[in-house]
């Protein structure tokens, strides 16, 4: 189902680039200064944006691969605490629980299965900004 969403984002992607190209033409085309200054923007910002989307699109599918490896060996982390309607740990489990898996993360620095699990600690705890660096350097670790 996911792959889905991906080939579709992928496919908006270059409907937008395509949209975007052809608009900054037409701004081209009748030449006053602002609408210039609109053509070069586009020309500009929309491969920015789609370099941004691709590189979320890498970012997901190697976090999938390797959450579907760690699952297949059985090293996910277990639900240990009651989880809100949500599907995340309570505040008051989440700190120990995130405590831990940074300390088996710190001690196994070449480990990416340690900082994956961190990472989905971190995300179920509700620290995507944390969880999403966690995943992005098991990443960086599973390539090297």
């Amino acid at each position: 189902m996911s792959r889905i969403g991906v080939g579709l984002m992928g496919a908006a992607l270059l409907v937008y680039l395509a949209v975007a190209i052809w608009l900054a033409v037409m701004f081209f085309a009748v030449g006053t200064p602002v609408s210039i200054g609109m053509g070069i923007a586009l020309i500009v910002l929309a491969p920015i944006g789609a370099w941004a989307l691709v590189r979320e699109m890498q970012f997901g599918f190697a976090a999938d691969r390797l959450g579907r490896e760690l699952d297949a060996e059985g090293g996910m982390p277990e639900a240990e605490t009651e989880l809100t309607p949500s599907g995340r740990i309570a505040r008051a489990d989440a700190d120990p629980m995130i405590q831990r898996y940074t300390a088996a993360a710190d001690s196994a620095p070449g480990d990416w299965r340690a900082r994956y699990r961190l990472g989905v600690v971190q995300d179920a705890a509700g620290r995507r900004k944390d969880a999403r660096a966690s995943i992005r350097e098991a990443i960086r670790i599973a390539r090297g």
